[in-house]
């Protein structure tokens, strides 16, 4: 009896491990970033150096982009539907399912939120980190950190944003670097990897946390976002400030960024 009651609790405990896994693995699956391989999909940028007429470099260079960041945005908005699911899901009636409960503890990974939150201030900031960021301003700053793609950085570590890494080995020295630092220009697989760690940055990073509020107020006022009202909380992304402020803000409005 013992000995049929011993196996009969072994195939429970196994049953529960192959149900167990076989959710994560279709939570996996089922995850938008899965929907395709960015690093290779868009392939390699062109060589906008080479492209010396100054019109057709610009137009090669958002024709390359868009397509990227309009393809994370997605993958973003898609999330933020899992994440409406999720918060009815806690309203009504305090518990999450264990799907929800694998989305949540991803998310809460990518985006920088402490696990040790309760789960309705968790829920709060998601709402505020998980959005998307206009092509516009996600274009006016490449180009502009990149000098339209031609920018060694760009060039040698696919980097188009300007992020900096900081252990040995992880990406470019600059030129122009102080004898005492440490810093360097961090290396990217691929531009799409350069663009999904911007968007990262700005949805997580502290610095960047007034943009994140006055995109949530325009949502809240269902008004549009755009490049050149969320272009205002970036004035820590440069050392210049407001005039780094301004100058992205001419370049999507003289490119017709946002039309």
């Amino acid at each position: 009896m013992q000995n049929a009651k011993t196996k009969f609790i072994a195939l429970l405990f196994t049953a529960y491990i192959i149900a167990t896994f076989g959710l994560l693995i279709w939570a996996i699956q089922h995850s938008p970033s899965r929907a395709i391989n960015t690093s290779t999909a868009f392939g390699p940028a062109p060589d906008f150096s080479a492209i010396t007429d100054i019109a057709e470099r610009k137009a090669t260079f958002f024709n390359y982009f868009t397509p990227i960041i309009e393809h994370k945005n997605t993958l973003i908005l898609a999330d933020r539907e899992r994440l409406a699911a999720v918060q009815n899901d806690w309203q009504e009636d305090a518990t999450l399912s264990n799907t929800h409960q694998f989305y949540l503890s991803r998310w809460l990974k990518r985006y920088k939120i402490k696990e040790e939150w309760p789960i309705e201030k968790q829920l709060a900031e998601l709402n505020k980190r998980m959005h998307i960021i206009p092509p516009a301003l996600v274009l006016a700053q490449a180009a502009n950190e990149s000098a339209w793609g031609t920018s060694r950085f760009a060039q040698d570590g696919n980097n188009y944003f300007g992020q900096w890494c900081f252990k040995k080995g992880c990406g470019l020295v600059p030129s122009g670097r102080r004898a005492n630092a440490k810093h360097e220009v961090r290396k990217f697989k691929s531009p799409a990897g350069s663009v999904d760690a911007y968007l990262r940055n700005l949805n997580t990073h502290r610095a960047y946390k007034q943009l994140r509020n006055i995109r949530a107020q325009l949502h809240q006022a269902n008004q549009p976002i755009t490049g050149v009202a969320l272009a205002e909380g970036l004035i820590k992304y440069s050392e210049r400030g407001e005039e780094y402020v301004h100058e992205l803000q001419a370049m999507m409005r003289s490119n017709g960024l946002e039309e």
